[in-house]
C-alpha cells in the first residue's frame, strides 16, 4: 500500500510525533490538489477526464469503440465503455480483488507493465483511485468473461467485497461516482466543459464514438445530448475549427507517420484570417502550454516554407523582408498529436511535454513530409508562400508603427496614458482597471471610484475589430495602444517589440473590468473588446483577470426608497413587492451616463454591492468559432446565426 508523509508544524518543537503517515488514499483526501490540480471546478471536471481516459486507453489498445458519459440528476457522473472490462479475479500478489486493488491503491493499473497498454493517458495509474478517494460514493460494474461484477466504495473504502451478479453477454466497464462535497468547493458539472473535452477525444481517436447526456433538465425542461464520431480524425478537427473562416485551400494537409516507436499525426490548413490556432496533444491529453512536440513542428514548418519561399519568390523579393516563424503561422489552424509510452510532463496536470527526444523526431518527420507535399502541390505551395510573405510585410509595418508610437510617447512625456485615472496602490493584486465606454460615463466613474485601488480608462467610441485587421493596423489604433500601455504586459508573441512572450509579471491590475452601456452599441463595444482580449491577451482570460461589469437595467423609486433591478426577473420581483403604490417611478437605463457618480458607484463599482461576471472560455474551440462568426469577414455564417436565433430576442433596443 502506497504511503504519503506529511509534515505538520508543532508549536513546541519538531519531533517524531509531528510526522504523520497517511495510508493509501488518505493522502489523496488530505492533499487533493497534489493529485488533481485543484478542488474547484477544474478539479471537479478532472475527475471525469481521469475515468474517461481509462476508457479511451482501451480504444487506443484496439478493444473499445464506444464511450458513453451521463451526468445524472443527482450530479453524479456515469462512464460506460465497451472495452475488455477491468479484470475481476483475485490479484496474484496482493491477495485482494483486482477491481478493489485498482480502485484503492495508488499506482496500481495496467499502464506500468509492458502487456497492458502501449500508450495511455491519465495520471500514470493514480487517476481512477484518486477519483474513488475524492467521491462520496463510487460504484463499479464490470462485464467480462460472460459475468457481471459489482462493487461499491465510499470515500475510497470498499463498502463490501465485490460480488458476481449473474451472467451477461455484455462486455466493458461502468463507473459511476458522486464527488465528495466535503472536498470540492464546486459541485455542479458544466455540460459544455465536458462536451468540449469529449469532442476532442472523438477527433483524436477516429472511429471512436463518444456521447454525453445531461439528465438534469435545462431551462426549457429538456435533457441535453451530444454524440461525437469523426472518421476523418484530426483533419476533421481542423475543418471543424476552420469552418467559419475562408480557407486558403480546400483540404487540410494531413500526415501520419511512426518513427522510432513514436506515432505522429499532424493536420493543418491556412485561412485568410490573421490569427493562429494550434492545438497539441500527447496520448490524447491537451498540452495547452505546448512542449517539445510543438517546438519540433514549428521549426520544421519554418524551415520547409522558408526553403520553398526562396524558390517561389526569387532572390530579390525574398530579400525585401526576413521571413520569421511568426509569419509562417498567420492564419494557421493546426492539430499535432503524438503518442508516447513514457511521456514526461512539466507539472502534475500535464500542460507541457518535456521529452527532449521528441523535438528532433517531430521536426525531422514534419520537415520531410511537408517538403514533399509542397513539391507535389505547387499551387497550394504558392498560396502559402504568398500568405507568409504578406504577413512578413505587415509585421515590418507593425514594427515601424510601434517605433513611431514609442517616439510619440517619449515626446509627450512617456509613462502611462494621459486619459488614465490611475489608482494610488502599486500592488497589482489589489488594483482594478475599469475600461469604460465613453468620456461621460468615464467622468462619473472617476468621481464614484475608490481611488485607492480603482483605475479608470475611458474609451472613445468603438475600438478596431481585430478579427479583420493585421498587426500594423492594430498597433496604430489609438484606443488599443492606450489599453495595452495601461495594462502593461504587451500583446504576447504578436507584439514585435515584446520579445516573443506575454509579460505577465508586468501586469499592473489583477482585475480588468469592461463596463459598457446596456444597449446594442454597448454590447457591440463589449464584443469588440472581448475579441481583442481573446486574440491578443488571452492569458488574462486564462488566469481569471478579465470581468464584465453588470450595470442595472432599471431604477425603481417609491417615495424616498430607490431600488435597482439588474434583469427583467428582478424588476418583476421588486414591482410585485412594492405593489401598486402611489408615486411609484421606474426608469429604464440605456446608458451609464444616465447615472450620477453615487449611483454608478453603488450599483456597479462598490465591491460590496456590484455584480461582476468573470470571463472564461470553457470551450476554446467554440469560443474561437463564435468570435470568427460574429466579427470575421465571412457574412454567411453570421446571417445563419441571426436567422437561427432571432426568435430568442425579447426587447430589442435599437
Amino acid at each position: 500500500m502506497a504511503d504519503n508523509i506529511v509534515v505538520e508544524d508543532g508549536q513546541k518543537g519538531y519531533g517524531a510525533s509531528d510526522i504523520k503517515v497517511l495510508e493509501g488514499l488518505e493522502a489523496v483526501r488530505k492533499r487533493p490538489a497534489m493529485y488533481i490540480g485543484s478542488t474547484d471546478g477544474r478539479g471537479l471536471h478532472h475527475l471525469v477526464y481521469e475515468v474517461v481516459d481509462n476508457s479511451v486507453d482501451e480504444a487506443l489498445a484496439g478493444y473499445c469503440s464506444r464511450v458513453d458519459v451521463v451526468i445524472t440528476k443527482e450530479n453524479a457522473v456515469r462512464v460506460t465503455d465497451n472495452g475488455r472490462g477491468i479484470p475481476t479475479d483475485i490479484h496474484p500478489t496482493q491477495g485482494i480483488g483486482t477491481v478493489e486493488l485498482v480502485m484503492t491503491v495508488l499506482h496500481a493499473g495496467g499502464k506500468f507493465g509492458e502487456g497492458g497498454y502501449k500508450v495511455s493517458a491519465g495520471l500514470h495509474g493514480v487517476g481512477v483511485s484518486c477519483v474513488n478517494a475524492l467521491s462520496s460514493r463510487l460504484e463499479v460494474t464490470v462485464y467480462r468473461d460472460g459475468k457481471e461484477f459489482f462493487q461499491a466504495f465510499e470515500r475510497g473504502a470498499p463498502v463490501a467485497p465485490g460480488v458476481f451478479k449473474g451472467e451477461t453477454d455484455k462486455r466493458g466497464t461502468v463507473i459511476q461516482f458522486l464527488p465528495d462535497t466535503e472536498i470540492f468547493t464546486e459541485s455542479e458539472y458544466n455540460f459544455d466543459t465536458l462536451s468540449a473535452r469529449l469532442r476532442e477525444l472523438a477527433f483524436l481517436n477516429k472511429g471512436l464514438t463518444v456521447t454525453i447526456r445531461d439528465e438534469r433538465v435545462d431551462e426549457l425542461g429538456e435533457e441535453r445530448f451530444h454524440e461525437f464520431h469523426f472518421p476523418g480524425g484530426i483533419a476533421a478537427f481542423v475543418e471543424y475549427m476552420d469552418h467559419n473562416k475562408k480557407p486558403l485551400f480546400e483540404k487540410p494537409v494531413h500526415f501520419e507517420r511512426e518513427t522510432q516507436g513514436l506515432p505522429l499525426e499532424i493536420a493543418f490548413r491556412y485561412n485568410e484570417g490573421y490569427t493562429e490556432s494550434m492545438f497539441s496533444f500527447v496520448n490524447n491529453v491537451n498540452t495547452v502550454d505546448g512542449g517539445t512536440h510543438v517546438v519540433g513542428f514549428k521549426s520544421a514548418l519554418t524551415r520547409a516554407i522558408n526553403n520553398k519561399a526562396k524558390e517561389v519568390l526569387g532572390k530579390n523579393k525574398k530579400n525585401d523582408v526576413e521571413l520569421s516563424g511568426e509569419d509562417m503561422r498567420e492564419g494557421l489552424v493546426a492539430v499535432i498529436s503524438v503518442k508516447l509510452h513514457e511521456p514526461q510532463f512539466e507539472g502534475q496536470t500535464k500542460h507541457k511535454l518535456g521529452n527532449g527526444e521528441v523535438k528532433g523526431i517531430v521536426e525531422t518527420a514534419t520537415f520531410e513530409l511537408l517538403t514533399t507535399f509542397l513539391e507535389e502541390n505547387p499551387a497550394t505551395a504558392r498560396k502559402i508562400v504568398d500568405k507568409v510573405y504578406n504577413a512578413a510585410i505587415a509585421r515590418e509595418a507593425a514594427r515601424k508603427a510601434r517605433q513611431m508610437a514609442r517616439r510619440k510617447s517619449v515626446l509627450e512625456g512617456g509613462g502611462l496614458p494621459g486619459k488614465l485615472a490611475d489608482c494610488s496602490s502599486r500592488i497589482p493584486a489589489e488594483c482594478e482597471l475599469y475600461l469604460v465606454e465613453g468620456d461621460s460615463a468615464g467622468g462619473s466613474a472617476k468621481q464614484g471610484r475608490d481611488r485607492a485601488f480603482q483605475a479608470i480608462l475611458p474609451l472613445k467610441g468603438k475600438i478596431l475589430n481585430v478579427e479583420k485587421a493585421r498587426m500594423d493596423k492594430i498597433l496604430a489604433n489609438e484606443e488599443i495602444a492606450t489599453m495595452t500601455q495601461a495594462i502593461g504586459c504587451g500583446l504576447g508573441e504578436n507584439d514585435p517589440e515584446n520579445g516573443g512572450g506575454f509579460k505577465f509579471d508586468k501586469l499592473r491590475y489583477h482585475k480588468i473590468i469592461i463596463m459598457t452601456d446596456a444597449d446594442v452599441d454597448g454590447s457591440h463595444i463589449q464584443t469588440l473588446l472581448l475579441t481583442f482580449f481573446c486574440r491578443y491577451m488571452k492569458p488574462l482570460i486564462d488566469n481569471g483577470i478579465l470581468y464584465l461589469a453588470q450595470p442595472p437595467l432599471y431604477k425603481i423609486k417609491s417615495g424616498k426608497t430607490e431600488r435597482y433591478a439588474f434583469d427583467e426577473a428582478e424588476k418583476d420581483e421588486i414591482l410585485a413587492t412594492l405593489g401598486d403604490r402611489k408615486g411609484l417611478y421606474m426608469q429604464r437605463y440605456k446608458g451609464l451616463g444616465e447615472m450620477n457618480p453615487e449611483q454608478l458607484a453603488v450599483t456597479t463599482m462598490n465591491p460590496g454591492t456590484r455584480i461582476l461576471k468573470r470571463v472564461s472560455m470553457e470551450d476554446v474551440v467554440e469560443a474561437d468559432q463564435i468570435f470568427t462568426m460574429l466579427m470575421g469577414e465571412e457574412v454567411e455564417p453570421r446571417r445563419k446565426f441571426i436567422e437561427e436565433n432571432a426568435h430568442l430576442v425579447g426587447d430589442l433596443d435599437v
